[in-house]
């Protein structure tokens, strides 16, 4: 199942979304993103300041994984600096699930999770 299928990301386009940080232990792994946010959302609200669309600081998290593979650690990772000095890792590119295992590409890797499950959360 694509990323695009899954009610939690309803009225979030993770590929318009911006990764600005991710941490993994050996049983979670969260992604910090400014995620661009839809009026199907539940967290949308009109864009400010000229934006494409509303866009708000928010974690992608896998917990209760039994195993991960592929993660590429931050200091690694090459980051993209915008015009005002910002910082961040360009998009999720892809995000699937099939048969308890997920996988997740972009700049933090080609990651592998078996076992657990994944939440969407915007920070307040």
């Amino acid at each position: 199942m694509n990323w695009t299928d899954m009610d939690l990301f309803r009225g979030v386009d993770l590929g318009d979304s911006f990764v600005l940080d991710w941490s993994c232990t050996s049983n979670s792994f969260v992604i910090k993103v400014e995620a661009s946010l839809w009026p199907e959302s539940k967290h949308y609200s009109p864009p400010v300041n000229g934006e494409y669309t509303c866009y708000k600081n928010a974690s992608v998290t896998f917990k209760n994984i039994k195993s991960i593979k592929g993660i590429v650690p931050v200091n690694e990772a090459s980051p993209t600096t915008d015009p005002d000095g910002s910082i961040d890792y360009g998009n999720i590119d892809a995000l699937t699930s099939n048969l308890g295992q997920f996988n997740i590409c972009g700049r933090f890797g080609n990651v592998v999770i078996n076992g657990g499950e994944v939440s969407f959360s915007v920070s307040p």
